[in-house]
């Protein structure tokens, strides 16, 4: 059985290879050393709950897209919404990070490789959670394969 792998290395090989990512990490997201700023655009994917049906394995899969939000120096009271920092870029640009992959599962290589998704994709931001001012999107994703492992006795 690789079904794990498959979705690992495939992922990560979507991520990186979208122009914008420049780190794909797996596993708990507190594990991740954040606080390293030569890292980011990051994304970051975490296995979750996997659903047996017949022939079929659904794995959910949460990808994390996040990138430093940059305060400018010299603040303005005149723009209070894109004036002082680059949050709406970093949002604007890690929400097609998440688009691309979803893509990639609907309808482009990642489908003809049979990792293929069949339900909405629920996006969701987050701002400030980390110590360097992170932002971005957690992108959680049902991913259906073939179960073409049998052994049975």
């Amino acid at each position: 059985m690789r079904q794990v792998y498959t979705v690992i290395d495939k992922l990560q090989e979507k991520l990186k290879d979208n122009g914008i990512t420049n780190t794909v990490t797996f596993g708990d997201i507190l594990e991740v050393d954040l606080d390293k700023t030569t890292i980011y655009p990051l994304s970051h994917i975490a296995m979750g709950d996997v659903v047996f049906a017949d022939h079929i394995i659904t794995a959910t899969v949460q990808i994390f897209c996040l990138d430093v939000v940059d305060k400018s120096n010299t603040l303005t009271d005149e723009d209070l919404i894109y004036g002082n920092d680059n949050l709406q870029d970093v949002l604007n640009t890690q929400l097609q990070v998440v688009n691309d992959i979803q893509q990639e599962l609907r309808r482009g290589e990642l489908f003809t490789d049979q990792l293929q998704v069949t339900t909405d994709i629920t996006a969701s931001p987050f701002l400030d959670n980390f110590e360097n001012q992170l932002a971005g999107w957690a992108a959680t994703i049902e991913i259906e394969m073939a179960n073409t492992e049998h052994t049975l006795c």
